[in-house]
């Protein structure tokens, strides 16, 4: 599907201290170098965990429904969380630039670089695939994919291609909404236990919200904490 690669004229590519291991009998101790003086850490550097709910099912039609929406989460994920990285990396450039002219040579050229590299794999992208990665865009930008386009292209360009992503109902427009969806509250629970096994590099969601508070709704009818 052509329209997919406009997705992605959008995102550009482009302590001080050294850590020193001694074994004690079991133990390791890390010591911080800083300017000749050695500190050692009694503390361990952990990484979150969270924990999870297990998974249940109404039925085995739910249950299928979960993992068709799992697999198509996984694959379009990465595209969402380089959107984000990009867009990092365009605005901080940018910011360099001085003159109009040379902002818009750089994003022509950016363009250019991404639909050769992205293309083809976004044109395989079915059409449910294809809204996920709209949702998840928003979720890891904080913007959805229409208005990234009416920011960086213009308003015209960002009319034009949700008119075309409309023919395939799919909307640039769509926020990523686990408050009121459930299917992107499952969008989350996917991307939670992904992150939990490693499957999936987890990168902060722009979006604020609590997932035991959607648990809660969703899993128990109780609301979220907005």
């Amino acid at each position: 599907m052509n329209l997919f690669k406009y997705l992605f004229i959008l995102f550009p590519f482009i302590l001080i201290a050294q850590v020193n291991e001694i074994e004690q009998d079991t133990t390791t101790v890390e010591y911080l170098i800083i300017e000749g003086d050695s500190i050692p850490r009694t503390s361990i550097d952990l990484d979150e965990v969270m924990l999870l709910h297990k998974l249940e099912f109404d039925s085995r039609e739910d249950r299928i429904r979960y993992l068709i929406l799992r697999r198509k989460t996984i694959k379009v994920y990465p595209y969402a969380k380089l959107a984000a990285e990009r867009l990092d990396s365009m605005n901080a450039r940018m910011a360099t630039l001085k003159k109009n002219r040379d902002k818009k040579r750089y994003t022509k050229r950016v363009q250019k670089y991404i639909e050769g590299e992205f293309s083809d794999e976004l044109k395989k992208m079915t059409r449910t695939e294809g809204q996920i990665l709209v949702k998840l865009i928003h979720r890891q930008t904080g913007t959805t994919a229409f208005d990234l386009i009416k920011e960086l292209r213009s308003g015209w360009r960002a009319f034009w291609y949700n008119t075309t992503a409309s023919m395939f109902d799919i909307s640039l427009k769509r926020e990523f909404d686990p408050f009121n969806e459930k299917e992107d509250y499952l969008i989350e629970d996917i991307l939670q236990r992904n992150f939990q096994s490693g499957r999936l590099d987890r990168q902060k969601s722009a979006i604020e919200f609590d997932f035991y508070d959607l648990t809660d709704k969703w899993l128990h009818s109780k609301s979220p904490k907005k």
